[in-house]
C-alpha cells in the first residue's frame, strides 16, 4: 500500500521523471504529482496535499528558496531540497535548512544530473525519513543569540597546542536529520571564553560542511571551522567533521589532534558519530562531555558505551524527544541507560556550560 504522497519539483522534465521513477520503486511511496517551478509547486500542494515535497533550488518563475518560504508559511510540511555541489549551492542549501527544509540531496553532476540514479538509495531513505519528521519543531523559529559579537582572535596554526593547556574537558556533539538548525541553537549560545574545544559530527556529504561551519562561525561567539587533518584542538573553537571522511581525535604529546581519513561508511555514514566518540574514549588527557541530538538511526550509541566504559565520569547529554525533529539517535542513546541528562534543545548549551562549571573549568 502506498502511504507516503510525494510532490517532485524540478524545472527539468528529465529530472522530474528520473526522481519520480526512483521514488515509485519503493512500495510505500506514491508520487502524486510533479511541478516545474516554485509557483507550480504551490498550486500542486493546494491541489494534492502531499506528505513530502522534493524541491529543486534553481528554477525559473519562482526559485526553490522563495517557494520554501511560502510552503513553510502557508502549507508547512517536510521539504527535501535538491542542490548543486557548488559553493553557492551549498550556501543556499544551508539557508534552506534554516528556513525549515528537513534535509537535502546533492545533485551529483549539476542541475541536470544524468547519473541521478546513483543517488537512488539516498533519495528513497531521505523521503522515508522526512515522512516521520515532527513539523511542530521545524516551524519553531530558531532562538537567536542576543549577544553582540566581538572580533575573534586569529588562531595561530603554527603553535595552536598552547591554547589547550588550561582545559581538561573535550565536548563531542553528534547529530543528523534536523541537525543544522539544532546546531545553530546550541553552538551560537556557547560563550566566547568556553574553556574547552568542541568536536562535531553532522551527517552531511562532502562540499556542504564547510558552508555549515562558515555559517555557524558568523553567528557564534566561539570560532567554528571545518576540521583539518593534523591540526591541534583549541579552546573556544568548534570543529565540524568534513563530509565524506571519518573524523577522529588522537592524543599527541602536544595535545589532542585531528585525524581525518577516507574510509568505509559506519552506520551508513561518513563521518559517523560512533567513529568520533570511540576515538574520544581513547584520549588519556581529556574528560568528556558527549551530546546526541536529533537524527534518524542509532549512530553515536556505541560510541557512548565506549566513552562510559573507558571514562566512567563521561557526561552524556541527549536531546529530549519533545524538541527533536527526529527522535531516533537520542532514543538509541537513552536506550543504553548511560545518558546523564535529557535536555530540550534550547537548554543544551546551558547544560554544557553547567557541566563545565561543575568540573571546575
Amino acid at each position: 500500500m502506498n502511504d507516503i504522497k510525494v510532490l517532485v519539483v524540478d524545472d527539468s522534465a528529465f529530472m522530474r521523471k528520473m526522481i519520480s521513477n526512483i521514488l515509485e520503486n519503493h512500495i510505500k511511496i506514491n508520487v502524486i504529482a510533479t511541478a516545474r517551478h516554485g509557483q507550480d509547486a504551490l498550486d500542486k500542494i493546494r491541489e494534492f496535499n502531499p506528505d513530502v515535497v522534493t524541491l529543486d533550488i534553481e528554477m525559473p518563475v519562482m526559485d526553490g528558496i522563495t517557494a520554501l518560504k511560502h510552503i513553510m508559511k502557508d502549507f508547512p510540511r517536510p521539504v527535501i531540497m535538491l542542490s548543486s555541489l557548488t559553493k553557492e549551492g551549498a550556501d543556499k542549501t544551508l539557508e534552506s535548512m534554516e528556513l525549515g527544509a528537513v534535509n537535502f540531496i546533492p545533485k551529483p553532476s549539476g542541475s541536470i544530473s544524468l547519473n541521478i540514479h546513483e543517488k537512488e538509495d539516498e533519495i528513497i531513505s531521505k523521503v522515508l525519513e522526512a515522512s516521520v519528521v515532527k513539523m511542530d519543531q521545524i516551524k519553531k523559529p530558531i532562538v537567536k543569540n542576543p549577544v553582540v559579537r566581538i572580533p575573534k582572535p586569529i588562531i595561530n596554526k603554527e603553535y595552536p597546542h598552547v591554547s589547550t593547556q588550561s582545559s581538561n574537558v573535550l565536548i563531542g556533539i553528534g547529530t543528523s536529520t534536523g541537525g543544522p538548525r539544532a546546531l545553530q541553537q546550541v553552538v551560537t549560545h556557547l560563550p566566547k571564553n568556553l574553556p574547552a574545544p568542541v568536536v562535531i559530527v553532522q551527517h552531511m556529504p562532502a562540499g556542504f560542511t564547510k558552508s555549515l561551519a562558515n555559517r555557524l562561525d558568523q553567528l557564534s561567539e566561539i570560532s567554528v571551522k571545518e576540521a583539518e587533518d593534523g591540526e591541534y584542538l583549541v579552546n573556544g573553537t568548534a570543529y565540524i567533521a568534513p563530509g565524506g571522511f571519518q573524523f577522529r581525535i588522537v592524543d599527541t604529546y602536544k595535545g589532542p589532534r585531528v585525524n581525518i581519513n577516507k574510509e568505509d561508511n559506519r552506520n551508513g555514514h561518513q563521518p559517523a558519530v560512533d567513529v568520533l566518540f570511540e576515538s574520544l574514549a581513547e584520549l588519556k588527557s581529556k574528560q568528556l562531555i558527549g551530546v546526541i541530538m536529533t537524527g534518524m538511526g542509532a549512530d553515536g550509541s556505541n560510541g557512548i558505551i565506549e566513552m562510559k566504559k573507558k571514562k566512567a565520569n563521561t557526561i552524556v547529554i541527549s536531546e529530549a524527544k519533545e524538541t527533536c525533529v527526529v527522535y531516533g539517535m537520542p532514543q538509541a542513546a537513552e536506550k543504553t541507560k548511560l545518558v546523564d541528562a535529557v535536555v530540550e534543545l534550547p537548554n543544551i548549551a546551558t547544560e554544557i556550560v553547567n557541566q563545565l562549571k561543575a568540573r571546575g573549568e
